[in-house]
């Protein structure tokens, strides 16, 4: 895929975020000037502004917008005519669906580089809790997520995997007032890693999903085991299969199947969608569906199993 020739920064995030501080700190550092205009779209109003004078210092105009339905193809196609910018950043409205933007389509030779979300994470389990399809949308496909405010709020690795559930591509960052927050695993994983075998009981199957793509190291050549259910899409080769379970991102209607590949010589035996136990070997390869390095399990047992709750919880 060619490279835009004017990259497009998508911000998003709910009001009092932090999106505009970020992009203020973002738009004057060293490494982020370019020679050509950045263009800048505000969809919302903050409490943060930007001065005129740092504007006029970086080459950015500003254009603001407060009306979805004012945000169209056409509408953008003028403002490339009238600056023609190097560079566009979207300070997006948390109120608005990011899907209503990412379905327009861009004028000539723009491209979305880079989406980012930020999130107060002294008020985002009222948000999740009230507003969560709208939160889905804004993570989804991020490449960073950045908690901001993270001074009294834990434990931060439950959060942290409410994200990556979304989008496990995304990096996840954790700030309070003295900076990024490093060490969020206070709560250890609820089975034993150094065990011969790692059972994984149905109720951390979540967390060891999310933990198993994040710390390879704690994985790579060990044993687990746990139940799941097949799944075989058409495209695979015959003995490759999924064992999983399912995950709710957001609502009954917006779910996704979470499991890994794995290889066994049993698997053309296997029918899609029962249940069975199996037991693994970890490595990892590089995959296309995992845009880099992901788990591949070689299984060394596979047996009929109950089924269990086929939802998957992530705390």
């Amino acid at each position: 895929m060619m490279e835009p020739d004017v990259m497009v920064y998508l911000m998003t995030g709910f009001l009092d975020s932090g999106k505009t501080q970020f992009l203020k700190f973002t738009l004057e550092q060293e490494y982020f000037q370019i020679d050509g205009t950045t263009l800048l779209i505000l969809c919302e109003e903050g409490e943060e502004e930007y001065s005129p004078e740092m504007l006029k210092e970086h080459r950015i105009v500003m254009e603001t917008i407060d009306d979805p339905e004012a945000l169209t193809e056409e509408w953008l196609e003028k403002l490339d005519e009238k600056y023609h910018p190097e560079r566009v950043v979207i300070e997006y409205n948390g109120m608005w669906k990011v899907s209503d933007f990412e379905s327009l389509k861009l004028p000539k030779g723009w491209g979305i580089e880079q989406k980012i979300t930020t999130v107060d994470a002294s008020t985002f389990q009222i948000y999740l809790a009230n507003m969560k399809p709208l939160f889905v949308e804004m993570v989804r496909n991020s490449e960073m997520v950045l908690f901001n405010r993270c001074s009294d709020v834990k434990p931060l690795a439950g959060y942290r995997r409410s994200v990556k559930v979304v989008s496990p591509q995304a990096e996840v960052i954790f700030e309070d007032e003295n900076g990024e927050v490093e060490n969020i695993f206070e709560d250890e994983v609820p089975y034993d890693l150094k065990a011969d075998v790692i059972e994984i009981l149905p109720e951390d199957y979540g967390i060891w999903y999310v933990d198993m793509m994040e710390n390879q190291e704690r994985y790579d050549g060990k044993v687990v085991e746990y139940t799941a259910r097949v799944m075989k899409p058409r495209s695979f080769p015959s003995k490759l299969f999924f064992p999983g379970r399912m995950a709710m991102t957001c609502c009954a209607d917006d779910t996704t199947f979470l499991g890994y590949i794995c290889k066994s010589s049993y698997a053309p035996k296997l029918k899609a969608g029962q249940w069975v136990k199996v037991r693994a070997k970890v490595g990892y390869e590089k995959l296309a569906m995992y845009r880099g390095v992901g788990p591949v399990l070689t299984a060394e047992n596979i047996e009929p199993a109950e089924p269990i709750e086929e939802m998957v919880y992530f705390n």
